[in-house]
């Protein structure tokens, strides 16, 4: 894909905006005629072309951050892949025509940007993006950076290394999945142990789990083995601290948190992506995205809904992008 001149951006485009809290299907809007951002000099513009949902985007729609959040109204969503069409003046790592992808909210929950995704532009700061692996379609790019390097980072976080066993709570969601191709195929796991239910226990073992557990039929605490790290991607730390061997760490991205484990918030990096490159352009670590992506521009509301079913496979995705 081209990028078009510069004298052809506009200085309005479509986005999806809510201007109050509450669910996708009572507050976004399709808006018609909201500002292209200003590029500042460490950013760049981009068409964007694919951009995934993720559930902080519906925390955040219902009002679950007000204290922290940026002022209203927002154009939803954190996840971009695009074609760069303008550059700041400080910007040195892209070019206009650039295909790239990224988390665009370097902080997910303090002051996220006002001006997201699920629009025809918007503008990202150089040090959150990173250059699209050639070998990935723009639908697959925009699934990953939120989810990947929420799954990287919490892996660092437990000092994860060759060797070591983990356990995957959530292991079909879209940070789950991740989890388990990093922990397997990047960071060299002896073992990889993972949750869902009965439908997705072939996809948790395709991505590399040695163990897929049902937890319709069984309880994964009362599993004799124990293990090194427990990353737990759906906020039951109170039954993830017994499966964890003692001197081992649990980590969760959901709250509320029963010590020893610990909670974080993904600090967004275009360098996580540039460092897992290698391993997505191999196809060792791949994007999973749910059989019912993408949604149209025109159905992110029906995206969001689906979401929120909490029914999704891997990641949900809208594309294309007007």
């Amino acid at each position: 894909m081209a990028a078009p001149p510069t004298a052809s951006i506009p200085s309005k485009n479509k986005a999806w905006t809510y201007s109050e809290y509450g669910k996708a299907v009572d507050v976004l809007k399709l808006d018609s005629n909201v500002t292209v951002p200003e590029v500042k000099e460490d950013q760049v513009l981009v068409k964007v072309v694919a951009a995934s949902l993720n559930p902080v985007d519906s925390k955040r729609m219902l009002g679950y951050f007000k204290e922290t959040d940026s002022p209203l109204p927002i154009v939803v969503g954190y996840d971009v892949a695009g074609v760069v069409v303008k550059v700041g003046s400080q910007v040195k790592n892209f070019k206009e025509g650039d295909e790239v992808y990224g988390d665009l909210n370097e902080k997910a929950l303090d002051h996220p940007k006002s001006y997201g995704t699920l629009a025809e532009y918007t503008a990202v700061e150089e040090r959150l993006l990173a250059l699209k692996p050639k070998n990935l379609t723009f639908v697959e790019a925009a699934s990953l950076p939120l989810a990947i390097e929420t799954a990287y980072e919490g892996l660092e976080r437990t000092e994860f290394s060759a060797g070591k066993s983990i356990l995957v709570l959530g292991g079909a969601g879209g940070v789950g999945t991740q989890i388990i191709q990093l922990a397997k195929h990047v960071f060299g796991a002896s073992k990889v142990a993972a949750t869902s239910s009965t439908g997705k226990l072939e996809l948790l073992k395709s991505l590399g789990a040695d163990l897929a557990i049902d937890y319709t039929k069984e309880n994964f605490e009362e599993l004799p083995e124990k293990f090194d790290v427990v990353y737990d991607a759906v906020g039951q730390t109170d039954r993830a601290v017994k499966a964890v061997k003692e001197g081992g760490h649990v980590v969760t991205i959901v709250g509320p948190v029963v010590p020893p484990a610990t909670i974080f918030v993904l600090t967004s990096k275009g360098s996580i992506l540039e460092k897992l490159k290698p391993y997505l352009e191999s196809g060792k670590v791949k994007p999973v995205i749910d059989p019912k992506s993408p949604f149209p521009f025109s159905k992110t509301v029906e995206a969001f809904s689906y979401l929120d079913s909490n029914r999704a496979t891997g990641k949900v995705v809208v594309y294309p992008i007007p």
